[in-house]
């Protein structure tokens, strides 16, 4: 047991590096990056959805689901110590006007562990929050380059929660989330002599932020059997808005770039002295999330149920970086999906105890472009193979949607996610009985 934890605190190392190339997508050229869905690939799989909580899979967006009695289907055994790791592959083709391009990115998305402590529980854990991946270029009425951006890094949350099982149907919790990380843009401007030959020497403007801020993050879970073979099942969650640090430095390079490798190599720089005018340090506003979610299922058996989310992202601001044709309205979310088991208990028949998960999805991600919305769908699959002892899984996941539009300037992105997670159950404090 202390051999698999140490591999699982060495992957959290390896998973903050992963989480800064987590995005291809150019709209996250805007704010912070692109925002991270706080879920495990049992979540996803069901178009989001997060209203289910068990005993033997980690519910990373509802810290209630720490918390739990033991299991009196099982002789009043306490609840498994659990831990999950889950990665992802994404294939995204872009497209704007007559222009087509692909781009993929493979990330480790999170690192978590739940504790059992009585009617009490505990769970901690890494994942990202955002992310920056870009690469765009912008031209004249002449097709003539003018300017050549790129963005990477992104915000990595690390968070330590707590639940409490309030009565037999009520459970409570809270988790509190240290966020860190770093975002650099960079564009390089382009110069032309008068016969429209590209002049030697580029401008390039660099801008780098050192982000770190707390966050709290408060659920509710409620669920109560109507029969034997009909259980509801309702939750909510509650993230204040919060306010991040951001350090900031800015610096102005004269370049030559290698027209064959497109290597960049700097001549000269020089770097601003912020203060003056306020903008080495910044607070940044993250949007309050409200979330809803309701069910109905028979245990381990099947389960359906949709959950709607509201972020405030009209709260967000960012003084050190500001964009003239974007804004932030309110976003939200809706998840539609649940799960299917033809026998949990079957185990001369493997096929019975495989689970069967799908959903759908539709988000406004609350970004407005050149006056227009953008907005994400996507379909996902995913079926959960049992592995190992004490109903340990293996997680495979599937998605494919779309993300913005074609039409004012603007990009489409359609993409395929495909998904693959552990979700481990383990005794750590069983006592061992001799004869």
């Amino acid at each position: 047991m202390i051999k698999k934890f140490l591999i699982l605190i060495a992957v959290v190392f390896t998973s903050f590096s992963f989480a800064q190339q987590g995005s291809s997508s150019p709209y996250s050229f805007y704010g912070i990056g692109s925002l991270k869905f706080k879920g495990t690939v049992e979540n996803q799989s069901m178009g989001g959805l997060s209203v289910y909580s068990d005993s033997i899979h980690i519910n990373l967006r509802n810290p209630a689901s720490f918390a739990g009695n033991n299991l009196k289907s099982f002789s009043n055994e306490a609840r498994p110590v659990k831990y999950t790791i889950g990665a992802s592959h994404s294939d995204v083709e872009i497209s704007s006007g007559q222009q087509t391009g692909k781009s993929s990115t493979t990330t480790v998305d999170y690192l978590a562990i739940a504790i059992p402590l009585g009617k009490f529980g505990a769970g901690f854990g890494v994942l990202p929050y955002s992310s920056v991946g870009y690469k765009l270029q912008s031209t004249d009425t002449d097709g003539v380059l003018q300017y050549k951006y790129r963005g990477e890094g992104g915000l990595n949350k690390v968070f330590l929660g707590f639940g409490y099982q309030l009565t037999d149907n009520f459970k409570l919790g809270m988790d509190a989330s240290y966020n860190f990380g770093s975002i650099k843009n960079t564009n390089i401007a382009f110069g032309y002599n008068p016969e429209g030959e590209v002049l030697q020497f580029q401008s390039r403007e660099s801008n780098r932020s050192n982000l770190g801020g707390l966050m709290y993050n408060f659920g509710l879970i409620f669920s109560k059997l109507i029969t034997s073979n009909f259980e509801l099942t309702a939750s909510a969650t509650y993230s204040p808005s919060s306010e991040i640090t951001s350090d900031n430095s800015r610096t102005f390079s004269t370049i030559v770039i290698d027209p064959l490798t497109e290597q960049e190599f700097t001549v000269n720089s020089s770097e601003i002295d912020l203060s003056i005018s306020n903008l080495a340090t910044t607070k940044l506003t993250l949007p309050s999330k409200t979330s809803f979610g309701f069910g109905v299922g028979a245990p381990r058996k099947w389960f359906a149920g949709v959950e709607y989310t509201y972020l405030k992202a009209s709260q967000f601001s960012n003084r050190f970086l500001t964009i003239d044709n974007a804004t932030y309205q309110d976003a939200s979310t809706l998840s539609i999906g649940g799960f299917y088991i033809p026998k949990y208990d079957s185990f001369n028949r493997y096929w019975k105890r495989i689970v069967y998960r799908t959903g759908i999805r539709f988000e406004d991600t609350g970004l407005r472009i050149n006056n227009e919305d953008i907005k994400e769908f996507g379909i996902s699959f995913g079926v959960g193979l049992p592995v190992g002892r004490i109903f340990s899984n293996a997680n495979l996941g599937f998605e494919f949607g779309s993300r913005g539009v074609n039409t004012a300037n603007l990009v489409k992105e359609n993409f395929i996610k495909f998904q693959l997670s552990l979700s481990l159950n383990d005794r750590w404090f069983e006592k061992r009985k001799f004869n």
